[in-house]
């Protein structure tokens, strides 16, 4: 896999397809994996670049706790490495706070779509913190889940369930990084929103336990060029609710892209 250095920490991607690029970043102590839907959706009639943030996966993973500044600016090592002069960004939680700083700050985004995003205020600390497992441990990284999906869906799924513990294994940070990761969420306020005038598409679970829907709808209201979509499902609802997710992102990256 390739990698990019940023300030000396060498980061891990992936790109795939051809066309207009799109960028994913990941939600706090998920690897690359929690893309695996929307990036076979979007790979083809897009370039579509996955990472490991600092801290996950075979990224390195320096201590922290990390700043919002290194993660933004680490994502801006990875869009530089795709070589693409506008791109698209896709980030879930703690993702979403990166594209949006990142596009308060640089000049190529095109369009943000981000999902379960809010203020780190509006983060039920408790709830993100439930979701952290060891990476050697199957039985607690499933059991973990239970948080990250509506109430039902783990146990209606169970095969489901084993495949993505499988993945977070291989994949997943460590719970001390993972807190690394998850103290530059609960530390950014999103200020200044009105300096993000980059068109931006903000989703939410309706049975997201992590962050209160109406704060994402709150966020959108407060982006110059916000719009909010409502789906079922829970803080990740792009991976339970796939079809429905990829095919608002496709319409979404389809209607912006150049």
């Amino acid at each position: 896999m390739p990698s990019v250095n940023a300030d000396g920490v060498s980061l891990r991607y992936e790109t795939n397809g051809s066309g207009p690029a799109v960028v994913f970043v990941n939600d706090v102590g998920f690897g690359a994996w929690l893309w695996s839907y929307q990036h076979a959706a979007v790979a083809g009639p897009y370039e579509a670049t996955v990472w490991d943030l600092r801290g996950t996966g075979e990224s390195d993973a320096p201590e922290g706790p990390y700043a919002l500044s290194t993660l933004v600016s680490d994502l801006a090592a990875v869009v530089s490495a795709t070589g693409s002069r506008r791109v698209h960004l896709v980030g879930a939680g703690l993702g979403g706070v990166i594209a949006l700083e990142y596009a308060r700050r640089h000049e190529r985004a095109a369009s943000l779509a981000v999902l379960g995003t809010a203020p780190g205020d509006a983060v039920d600390e408790d709830a993100l913190s439930a979701m952290a497992a060891p990476t050697d441990d199957p039985a607690a990284l499933a059991a973990s889940l239970d948080t990250a999906f509506a109430p039902g869906v783990p146990e209606a799924h169970p095969d489901v369930i084993e495949q993505i513990a499988e993945w977070r294994g291989a994949d997943d940070a460590e719970p001390e990084r993972r807190r690394d990761q998850q103290a530059a969420w609960l530390g950014t306020a999103l200020d200044d929103l009105y300096e993000i005038t980059t068109p931006t598409l903000v989703m939410s679970g309706t049975d997201d336990a992590v962050v209160d829907p109406e704060a994402t709808a709150r966020l959108a209201e407060g982006l110059p060029r916000g719009e909010h979509r409502r789906v079922e499902g829970g803080h990740l609802c792009f991976l339970s609710e796939s079809g429905t997710v990829s095919d608002e992102l496709l319409a979404w990256l389809d209607e912006h892209a150049d």
